[in-house]
C-alpha cells in the first residue's frame, strides 16, 4: 500500500489496471516462415497443388518442415488467393 499523502482514487486505479491489461493482451505479430515463399506458394496453389504437395515441396526444396494445416491457414489469409477462391467456389456449385 502506498504511503503517499494522496487519498486512494478508485477510478484512477481502474484506468491504470485496464491499461496494463490492454497492453498485455495485444497480439504480437511475427512474420511467418512462409512469407519468403509467398509468390511460389500462391502460384503453385493456383496451378492446383494441394497443401500437402506444398508441404513436401517446402521440405524437399527449401528444407522447411511445416505442417499442411499451417500452410492452409497461411494461404487463407492471402488476399490474392481469397478472391480467386470465391470465384472458383461459385463455379463449382452444382444443383442436383
Amino acid at each position: 500500500m502506498r504511503q503517499d499523502k494522496e487519498t486512494f482514487d478508485a477510478q484512477k486505479e481502474v484506468k491504470r489496471i485496464r491499461a496494463l491489461r490492454a497492453r498485455a493482451r495485444r497480439r504480437r505479430y511475427r512474420k511467418s516462415r512462409l512469407e519468403r515463399y509467398r509468390a511460389e506458394l500462391a502460384a503453385m496453389r493456383r496451378a492446383g497443388a494441394s497443401c500437402g504437395d506444398l508441404a513436401i515441396w517446402l521440405r524437399v526444396t527449401h528444407r522447411c518442415k511445416i505442417n499442411r494445416s499451417s500452410i492452409d491457414r497461411y494461404l487463407k489469409k492471402l488476399p490474392e488467393l481469397n478472391s480467386e477462391t470465391v470465384k472458383i467456389d461459385q463455379h463449382t456449385h452444382r444443383t442436383e
